[in-house]
């Protein structure tokens, strides 16, 4: 990029004529490429993600930013295994001499099973909820055991969420078994079944529904360690028998939990179950591409700005080019780190150093960005924060015919000087209306535990994601360069491009002084 000439002498923020490289036009240069048919989709760990790596650690390279990578050959990728895992057929389960079908009977999610068959001696942990108040593992140790629990949250006799806000919203209890299997992984449980004893459950639709899914491969970190648990979902009729009842005493504990406000003291005793239910695995390589700016006094500290490159692929032989999935977060990530190499050229460099990390496999399981929190090139503890660009290239319903916007997620969980230096950067530079409504914990959408900046937040680092929102083209073949507004994409883009130069450059680092949900 052009060198910058010398500003006028009363310019004393060089933040600006540095944002003024972040442009629609090279904006458009880049995600031409990247949401090209000749990139496949770039689905992970296929080719297409393959060369979309590979062209966002060439513009680092041609940007003038350093290769940190660990591969002294390659060193602006990190390259990494995943494994397709399927599973295999003959799965069995069976409870006394009552032997049931998969995936009829019971079926299972994730990535491990249980490649032999197993005895399994499950505790009931209720419905698997722990928090202020309310806990159904009071007095139990479940660590190395293998537990069972019920779907969905206990509710009133008016069908109130009994846990319920005052708006009377369902809890991430009842939306979202992430919350709960978090709990049951903390507590090292061995393997986590499921069981919906809900009036309006409906397993054999939901079996019948999921059954194409199960036939196919997914993807999986390939880890030399132990694998997370199993997690597998019975029939009601399976529960019954493995509970020793049946549906009217599992609709009275379900009456007497909600009568008492807190979990009961179970009537039920688990009997025995075997279990066998393969899995066939598969390696397959990937990586992430790094590009590295170093600070100058406070070179230590580390910000880290973050996008991913994977999208769908191919499908029915339709090309998903994600265009602003997440194409548009990845060609910000791009111009950020030319901008920032640029002020460096030309000695106006940061305090603190930059690493722009492009990811793989966010659309498979936060795959990238996981790998890299567990193998970061720079120590998490010397990692300021992360911010991450995911679609920012649109307008979604609920802001259509109103001033440009971003979703801000996450800014003050961890830090609460975070938000207010993007806040105050905004108010100064880019007049954007910050939306903070996925801040919200009882958010169904769960959008701060669904992109890449969340593989941080868990190991305490603080985090902002920036974010436009759905909209009808999402996960579709339709999301495509033509629907980009790259206008709105660059005042977007500027916006994080001033918060990460306030980050870089300001005198002490941000503190971690909040633990929000």
């Amino acid at each position: 990029m052009p060198t910058l000439g010398a500003p006028p002498t009363n310019l004393v923020d060089w933040s600006v004529p540095y944002a003024d490289l972040v442009t629609a036009d090279r904006l458009r240069t880049h995600l031409s490429v990247l949401a090209s048919d000749a990139y496949e989709g770039r689905e992970t760990g296929q080719k297409g993600q393959h060369i979309a790596a590979a062209y966002v650690a060439a513009q680092f390279q041609a940007a003038g930013l350093a290769g940190p990578g660990p591969d002294a050959g390659a060193p602006y990728l990190q390259k990494f295994q995943l494994e397709s895992v399927a599973w295999a057929p003959g799965a069995t389960l069976q409870v006394g001499s009552a032997r049931y079908q998969w995936p009829n009977d019971f079926y299972g999610r994730g990535s491990a099973g249980f490649d032999q068959e197993t005895a399994v001696q499950p505790v009931f942990v209720g419905f698997g909820i722990e928090q202020a108040g309310y806990s159904d593992y009071a007095g139990l140790d479940v660590a190395g055991k293998d537990v069972l629990m019920l779907q969905g949250e206990p509710t009133t006799a008016s069908g109130k969420p009994l846990l319920a806000p005052p708006d009377g919203s369902y809890t991430r209890w009842g939306l979202d078994e992430r919350a709960k299997l978090a709990v049951a992984l903390k507590k090292g449980v061995r393997s986590i079944f499921f069981v919906d004893f809900r009036p309006n459950g409906n397993f054999e639709k939901t079996a019948s529904r999921i059954a194409p899914a199960l036939a196919q491969p997914t993807l999986a970190l390939a880890s030399a360690g132990p694998q997370r648990p199993p997690v597998f979902y019975l029939a009601p009729t399976v529960g019954y028998k493995l509970l020793n009842t049946n549906a009217a005493a599992a609709a009275k504990y379900l009456a007497q939990t909600a009568a008492k406000g807190q979990p009961l003291s179970s009537p039920f005793r688990a009997g025995a179950l075997k279990i066998r239910a393969p899995k066939t695995r598969t390696p397959i390589g990937t990586e992430n591409a790094l590009g590295f700016v170093e600070g100058t006094d406070k070179k230590d500290e580390i910000l880290v700005v973050s996008a991913h490159h994977d999208h769908l692929g191919i499908i029915d032989g339709k090309v998903y080019n994600g265009a602003d999935d997440d194409g548009s977060g990845t060609s910000a990530l791009i111009n950020l780190a030319e901008a920032f190499a640029q002020a460096k050229k030309d000695g106006h460099g940061p305090r603190r150093s930059l690493l722009f990390l492009s990811v793989t496999g966010e659309e498979k399981g936060l795959f990238g960005s996981e790998y890299y929190a567990a193998h970061p090139v720079f120590p998490l503890a010397s990692t300021v924060a992360d911010l991450n660009v995911d679609m920012i290239g649109r307008t979604d319903p609920a802001h259509e015919g109103k001033p440009d916007y971003v979703y801000v997620i996450g800014s003050d969980k961890l830090a609460s000087q975070l938000k207010a230096v993007l806040a105050a950067e905004n108010q100064q530079y880019t007049r954007l209306d910050l939306d903070y409504q996925y801040d919200d914990p009882a958010d169904p959408n769960r959008f701060y535990y669904r992109s890449d900046h969340y593989n941080f937040a868990a190991r305490g680092v603080p985090v902002a994601f920036f974010f436009n929102g759905v909209h009808a083209d999402y996960h579709q073949e339709t999301d495509e360069i033509d629907k980009i507004q790259f206008d709105k994409m660059e005042a977007r883009a500027r916006l994080v491009f001033h918060t990460a130069w306030a980050l870089a450059n300001r005198e002490s680092r941000i503190l971690v002084d909040s633990n929000k949900p």
